[in-house]
């Protein structure tokens, strides 16, 4: 075929590719109006993965899996605000990994609210102001993060999906003369999670100013001379600041996984992982006994953390399955008094 030829079957292929899913949105539209009528919630997570799986099953052409989760969840996105515009609250400002987070989940149309903190992304989903929620959880560098643990301690909130985002940083500067950096900007962390490459490249004697973000570091690059900012390479393109270096980081497997969270439970999707919170008598041998249950019904374990909320001991688990799950029912029934549920969702790591 000539080049002309090729472009007209893509034109007409995308002339197809409209109709259909312009009828796929007419079907989305009649779903939603029946959940509007029993008050059903339009995001459903594990039906969104049920879909995911199939298609990635029965794919045989040139689109990778992360291909075909970048266009369909974007569609799944699309389709829920026609139907009904929300809001996403999440850890700000923008062009955070949590933005970063959200937006994987919930497509660019949607409407982001930036909160300044953990709480008040909570806060703010209880009082309805915005439907979810996009909070961090873990690093797989720095562990747990404690005011998410202690929000889901004091919310009634549920955990309705996780998100795992790779965490790379890119060194961005308007000047690419590295010997004329005077400081450079950056979230606290993250300078020592870049410290090799900034040693390697002769930087680790440049005055380091720590800010709030790492969007902040990249405003802050672009507005000062000879200056650089360790950001996300999102921050450094929302600032169309230049970027020197990518993938600066010291440790190339550095993960941090998100909680979304809202005001429903999840149905079960066959492949799920349930967060709870328990507080178990000040007894010797309490969590031994705790943990033996999980052992006798094969539930696997996933996470155990201890943390200390309002003064008290309570630990932090995770393990495979969904609370509908009989074996699982049959301890939350035995400790109801010890567990907090925090919620079902489909599982995207078994740990980070």
């Amino acid at each position: 075929m000539t080049l002309d030829e090729l472009r007209e079957k893509i034109d007409q292929i995308d002339d197809k590719l409209l109709k259909l899913i312009n009828e796929r949105m007419e079907y989305v539209h009649q779903v939603g109006t029946l959940k509007n009528t029993q008050g059903a919630p339009i995001y459903r997570p594990e039906r969104e993965q049920a879909i995911l799986d199939r298609l990635k099953a029965q794919n045989d052409g040139k689109l990778t899996d992360s291909a075909i989760d970048a266009l369909f969840l974007e569609l799944f996105a699309v389709a829920r605000n026609l139907e009904l515009p929300e809001r996403i609250a999440y850890l700000g400002p923008e062009a955070s990994f949590t933005h970063q987070a959200a937006e994987s989940r919930f497509g660019a149309m949607s409407a982001y609210l930036p909160i300044g903190s953990i709480r008040g992304v909570f806060r703010e989903v209880e009082k309805g102001k915005a439907k979810f929620g996009v909070i961090p959880i873990e690093n797989s560098s720095n562990g747990i993060v404690s005011d998410t643990i202690q929000c889901l301690s004091q919310y009634n909130l549920k955990i309705i999906a996780e998100v795992v985002v790779e965490i790379h940083l890119v060194l961005a500067s308007t000047t690419d003369d590295l010997r004329k950096i005077k400081k450079i900007y950056s979230k606290d962390i993250a300078f020592g999670q870049c410290s090799q490459f900034l040693e390697d490249f002769g930087l680790d004697e440049v005055e380091q100013v720590p800010v709030e973000s790492t969007a902040k570091a990249a405003k802050l690059a672009l507005q000062t001379p000879d200056s650089a900012a360790i950001c996300a390479g999102v921050a450094a393109t929302m600032y169309s600041l230049p970027v020197l270096f990518e993938n600066i980081e010291d440790d190339g497997g550095n993960k941090t996984r998100f909680f979304i969270i809202s005001d429903f439970d999840n149905a079960p999707s066959g492949n799920d992982k349930t967060s709870i919170l328990v507080k178990l008598p000040n007894e010797p041998g309490a969590l031994v006994e705790f943990l033996l249950d999980f052992e006798k019904a094969e539930i696997n374990l996933t996470k155990i953390k201890s943390h200390i909320v309002e003064g008290s001991s309570i630990f932090f688990l995770e393990f495979n399955g969904h609370r509908e799950d009989e074996k699982i029912k049959k301890i939350f029934e035995k400790h109801q008094t010890s567990i907090k549920l925090l919620g079902s969702y489909v599982k995207e790591a078994d740990d980070i």
